[in-house]
């Protein structure tokens, strides 16, 4: 066997298996983590909170990365609190040799302290920081932990970072693992001086979807997570043998593939473990997601780089060595190679460097080699051994570089058309005075009638007017060329002024407010979806920025004697009729759209940032977004037609 097909698990045999107070390593106290937490977890939103969570499970994920974890749950209970239990060797419990305290009292009250720093306990770890547990212990108004080791059961609790007890033996056992119980310090009137904000309240659905990763990235594991707070709970569980190969398929799972089972290609080498998987569908987006030990790197990085290059390189030979191309044809280029793919890209090295604080791109120069080496030797062979797949690829590859110069020739034709000849276009733009992106923003009209109301409406010191014309074309089940042809969707390439595609660029941006205005009704929603479906795919920084925003327009005007109240759906109005009073009856003015509102209506309602209600469009879950995408935009009816039965009520105001 080759170093390069030798399996991932080879990782652990370099593991010291004797963990224990000799390899953890001080480095500094835990002061500054109350007073500034966003350093520490990002922010003390929902997502800080959240942040906490993963941090308690990266610790039971590296103790399965070193081959002694099998199993993780999770639980989510009515007080507050969360559970995070694994069946690791369990945090050394003996004294630290400088501190003269338990190991796992220190790991758990000393910043920068753990196995991570310096010591044997692991060769590869996601906690890049080593903060993970004291950070969430420092944040916890309330902490403890329970180590199973060597037959005895020892316990440890924590108010606030500070230590309640000395560590005690509580019992006997004959398993091996540690327990981590917290509930987070939340402000309220009762305790003003909690850290994270008062409405931030964990997410089942957000926790369960990060649980699921980690269950395709560590093949085998199995990690529960079990919620406690409903009159029922709600339990999951994960365990995919296959690994990042099903959670292709997983991204697959609405589509049609070009062939049934990924590619799969995993390696060792220079102690960095490498994991592809890979399968074409019959969209034309490019769905590839990159991790490094297991942390998301939605910007990519060295790993990224090698795998593209392998790709694009690979593809290439072999279609020169069989004619797939002629002499006189131009490369495939990157982007024609990955239209149409679902891919993961995993690595697991000893010293991950991550550019930036969010540790969002891979900047070790290394692993681009690496990479790319294991990619082009083991796909090169795949395609020989396997050519119908291969002819199916190279297919799909060279439609795409045909669609490409399609798109190029109406990328130019749109660039070589006058101010004047644009503003001729059907759904003209009403620009506004206003120069810097910063202040301007730009509202995306459904109708001429409506597009008029807001016209007469706005502030054109730095609100512009897009109207478009009935239903843009549906980006989901179509490429590019075809999209840069519909007349609507040329209209906002052309007034937004960054691109599109492979040529976005998000510095020539005219508005940093993009806001789809549509009617409030199920049309309406169904072209805001189509708007959002080509943002998604073809301007994706506008979403991931925070550019792209929905109007919220009102559905009644309720008018009693000489006031009026405006109420945006059905529950509002019943509970705006039970205030006022329904005797004498009020009047009540259903809108169809925003045609009917007048210029005035209009802007006080959805317009005016002093009085109007917006929704900023977000994708915090990338797979979850594009699985939605392809859920209610693409060709698949029976699995749309399955979520409409069980989401009904939910449809028409889906958040992507």
């Amino acid at each position: 066997m080759s170093e390069n097909r030798q399996s991932m698990s080879a990782m652990a045999t370099h593991v010291d298996a004797h963990y224990d107070e000799n390899q953890i390593q001080v480095l500094e106290g835990l002061e500054a983590v109350r007073k500034r937490p966003g350093m520490y977890i990002g922010s003390t939103d929902v997502n800080g909170l959240h942040h906490c969570v993963y941090e308690i499970v990266d610790n039971s994920i590296d103790e399965a990365l070193a081959g002694y974890c099998t199993r993780i749950d999770v639980r989510l209970f009515k007080d507050g609190s969360v559970e995070v239990q694994d069946d690791g060797r369990g945090f050394p419990v003996g004294l630290h040799p400088k501190l003269q305290r338990p190991a796992v009292e220190v790991c758990l009250t000393v910043l920068h302290a753990g196995g991570k720093f310096g010591g044997e306990g692991y060769k590869v770890s996601g906690g890049l920081h080593g903060v993970g547990a004291s950070v969430v212990n420092a944040l916890s108004r309330h902490f403890m932990v329970t180590v199973y080791q060597d037959g005895r059961i020892y316990r440890q609790e924590y108010n606030r970072g500070k230590i309640e007890y000395d560590l005690r033996v509580i019992g006997e056992t004959d398993r091996t693992g540690t327990v981590i119980r917290f509930w987070p310090d939340i402000k309220s009137p009762e305790n003003p001086d909690g850290v994270f904000e008062e409405e931030a309240e964990f997410r089942f659905d957000t926790l369960r979807a990060r649980m699921r990763e980690m269950a395709f990235l560590n093949k085998g594991i199995r990690i529960t997570i079990r919620d406690e707070r409903g009159d029922t709970p709600d339990e999951r569980e994960y365990h995919f043998e296959g690994g990042i190969a099903e959670f292709v398929k997983h991204i697959n799972k609405n589509k049609e593939v070009l062939f049934p089972e990924p590619i799969y290609i995993e390696g060792l080498k220079n102690e960095v473990a490498v994991e592809v998987a890979m399968q074409y569908n019959d969209t034309y987006a490019e769905n590839i997601f990159s991790f490094a030990n297991n942390i998301h790197t939605p910007e990519g990085g060295t790993h990224l780089q090698g795998f593209s290059a392998a790709l694009t390189r690979c593809i290439n030979d072999y279609g020169r060595r069989y004619k797939f191309l002629k002499d006189s044809d131009a490369n495939l280029k990157s982007e024609d190679v990955r239209e149409s793919l679902a891919a993961v890209i995993s690595v697991k090295l000893k010293e991950p460097q991550f550019e930036g604080q969010t540790k969002s791109k891979l900047g070790n120069s290394a692993v681009r080699g690496i990479v790319d080496g294991l990619v082009s030797e083991e796909l090169s062979a795949y395609m020989e051994e396997n050519p119908a797949v291969a002819r199916a690829i190279l297919d799909r590859c060279l439609g795409a570089a045909r669609a490409r110069e399609a798109a190029r020739k109406a990328r130019d034709l749109t660039r070589r058309k006058t101010v004047l000849e644009s503003a001729s276009l059907p759904g003209k733009l009403a620009d506004c005075s206003e120069t810097d992106p910063a202040k301007c923003e730009i509202f995306i009209v459904e109708g001429d009638s409506a597009g008029g109301s807001a016209k007469t409406g706005r502030d054109r010191h730095y609100q512009a007017i897009l109207p478009l014309r009935g239903k843009i074309l549906n980006v989901e089940k179509t490429r590019i060329d075809k999209a840069l042809i519909n007349a609507e969707i040329k209209n906002m390439i052309t007034a937004f002024g960054c691109g599109v595609g492979s040529e976005f660029d998000l510095s020539r941006l005219r508005y940093h407010r993009i806001v789809c205005m549509t009617d409030a009704d199920v049309d309406g929603a169904h072209i805001r979806t189509l708007m959002l479906t080509f943002f998604y795919r073809y301007m994706r920084p506008l979403i991931d920025n925070g550019y792209v925003y929905i109007a919220m327009p009102p559905l009644y005007k309720v008018t009693r004697g000489k006031q009026e109240y405006y109420v945006y759906d059905d529950k509002e109005l019943q509970t705006l009729l039970d205030s006022i009073g329904r005797d004498p009856k009020p009047e009540i003015q259903r809108y169809k759209g925003l045609g009917e509102m007048s210029a005035e209506q209009l802007w006080t309602t959805t317009m005016n940032p002093e009085t109007r209600t917006m929704k900023q469009v977000t994708a915090r879950d990338a797979v979850a977004a594009d699985e939605a995408m392809s859920l209610l935009m693409g060709d698949q009816v029976e699995p749309r037609r399955e979520f409409i039965e069980q989401n009904y009520d939910l449809v028409t105001d889906l958040d992507v």
